[in-house]
């Protein structure tokens, strides 16, 4: 049975968060108690949406973050769309996942990493795939349709379609068999 949620939305820094203020709230999105919605001007939600509690959507002020229709987030999870973060239909995000788009240069030695340049790169988890509890999707990386991470994951390369892949960093373990 699914309980339609009011429509006032919790948003950490603004307050509370209408569906007006979203770029797109679709119809039958479920917020848990406690998801926080950072720059909800550039969140984007399909219908039929979960999102588990103690989520973290952090928009951005450029980029977007995108959501596709029948999307399930657990608890707990990070999505940073700082670097631009596109979810499409139908996925699986397991409990306590992290998705970042952007990361601190390196390269200048003289100054503290935490000061240095910040690089972003957009991240795209595609239809159907799954994405274990505790992984961790890097900036600029792919997931591929239907495609599965294994739990406590640390996705540094692209993900073919149709493969499981697990580890830290993720290997490939197989491709998915066909259901005849």
């Amino acid at each position: 049975m699914i309980i339609e949620r009011q429509k006032l939305y919790h948003s950490q820094g603004s307050g509370l968060v209408t569906k007006e203020n979203f770029a797109k709230l679709g119809e039958n999105v479920i917020f848990e108690d406690g998801v926080l919605v950072f720059h909800a001007e550039n969140v984007m939600i399909g219908d039929n949406v979960y999102i588990g509690h103690r989520t973290i959507l952090k928009g951005y002020f450029k980029n977007s973050l995108q959501i596709g229709a029948e999307t399930w987030i657990g608890q707990g999870c990070f999505l940073h769309a700082a670097g631009g973060l596109t979810i499409g239909r139908a996925v699986g995000i397991g409990p306590g996942v992290s998705i970042l788009t952007s990361s601190h240069r390196d390269d200048d030695l003289a100054l503290p990493v935490m000061h240095q340049e910040i690089a972003f790169a957009p991240v795209t988890i595609e239809q159907g795939a799954d994405l274990g509890v505790g992984s961790m999707i890097l900036p600029g990386i792919t997931v591929g349709e239907g495609a599965i991470v294994g739990a406590g994951s640390v996705v540094t390369r692209d993900v073919a379609p149709y493969t499981v892949v697990a580890g830290n960093p993720a290997k490939l373990l197989r491709a998915r068999a066909a259901i005849l």
